[in-house]
């Protein structure tokens, strides 16, 4: 069965969660809208049978984007092939950014897999690719998602996550100019798993931790800095570790300062708060607010960046299981992907729950996106 997407009135009430399209066949992750409304979506390679790792949703199908060939992982083309892709994200300039984590199974990295690919969406074709030395991608890396400002040096400046649970995390900083990259927090507490005694995320009523046929368990999700977002002004990245209830801040400029030490930049941390429970990704508005999923709640919450405010609540619905990406587009609407994460067969005996389909969803809440350009 092919993926569909759904016929949608032009608005809706602000708040309500709407069905945008439906996935039949790997897990996704990612989505990202185009500024003229092209949907793109994501499928890392976990363990489901992956035929594309990008796909553009077009009349009710998901297809392979930019095209089938470079889907097809190559081992001896590491750099000019997609090998697993976690992030899809749309920059200020309407360029789409495929963040291959170059980890299928969660494998270790070589040199040429973790990679920022920019392709061209005016002509569907990569434009430029980005590699990562093995001192900013470790063999352990995960790098999970990435935002872009692109008024700092002659090209823009790219953040990402390092969620590894098997290395240190930290925030990978590019140059979009030179392809020049660098880690900052590395290690960092902040950009860590908190310890897997104090955490044990509760999802559906059950703690979601590995259980294996035999009935034995082992530790709760210990993934760390995934969800990032940047501030209306660029000044402030925002960030949280998937096996955390907590939001952290870190100054841009000090992230881009190579002149300083990590202690200097550390110094720039700031502790958030609580976000509500624990959640996956994080947007941001040119109105100074912060979304973030919650797949404890089924939820997507938002924050007054900045302010001493309780979270609010965006969207609630019992459909929302395991929000995962999320994508502020220029119709005002928010996207978010439900992928059921919490279902796979590590965290339930060995027996795959999932049920197709998976979901995209969107949520008008009549925000403009953050465009730093």
């Amino acid at each position: 069965m092919t993926d569909q997407i759904q016929e949608l009135p032009a608005e809706q009430p602000l708040g309500q969660l709407e069905e945008v399209a439906y996935f039949h066949g790997a897990m996704l992750t990612g989505v990202t809208v185009s500024h003229e409304g092209r949907i793109f979506v994501n499928y890392p390679k976990w363990g489901d049978d992956v035929e594309y790792t990008v796909a553009e949703v077009i009349d009710g199908e998901a297809v392979a984007y930019p095209n089938q060939e470079i889907n097809r992982s190559d081992p001896d083309n590491l750099a000019g092939t997609l090998l697993s892709v976690q992030s899809v994200v749309v920059d200020p300039a309407d360029r789409l950014w495929i963040l291959d984590t170059g980890s299928p199974l969660f494998q270790p990295t070589a040199f040429g897999g973790p990679k920022l690919v920019c392709v061209d969406l005016a002509t569907d074709t990569v434009v430029k690719t980005i590699l990562f030395p093995q001192d900013v991608a470790l063999p352990t890396s995960y790098l999970n998602d990435v935002r872009f400002d692109l008024r700092r040096g002659q090209e823009g400046i790219a953040y990402l996550t390092d969620s590894s649970d098997q290395g240190p995390n930290g925030i990978v900083v590019a140059d979009l100019a030179t392809g020049e990259s660098w880690r900052r927090l590395h290690d960092h507490p902040s950009t860590k798993a908190e310890e897997l005694s104090a955490f044990v995320p509760v999802v559906e009523g059950r703690p979601v931790v590995e259980r294996q046929a035999d009935g034995s368990a082992g530790p709760a999700i210990a993934m760390g800095s995934d969800g990032i977002a940047i501030s209306s002004d660029g000044g402030r990245l925002y960030y949280c570790p998937l096996a955390s209830r907590r939001l952290y801040s870190v100054a841009t400029d000090a992230l881009v300062d190579c002149s300083i030490d990590s202690g200097a930049v550390a110094a720039t941390v700031t502790e958030e708060g609580d976000k509500g429970g624990a959640g996956d990704g994080l947007e941001s508005d040119a109105a100074g607010y912060v979304y973030a999923t919650n797949y404890e709640h089924n939820a997507v919450l938002r924050w007054a960046s900045g302010s001493d405010g309780a979270w609010e609540t965006v969207a609630h619905d019992p459909r929302l299981l395991w929000p995962d990406t999320l994508s502020l587009a220029r119709d005002g609407y928010l996207y978010v992907t439900a992928n059921q994460l919490h279902r796979q067969s590590d965290y339930q005996n060995g027996e795959d729950r999932r049920v197709k389909p998976y979901t995209l969803f969107r949520i008008r809440v009549d925000a403009e996106p953050v465009l730093l350009r």
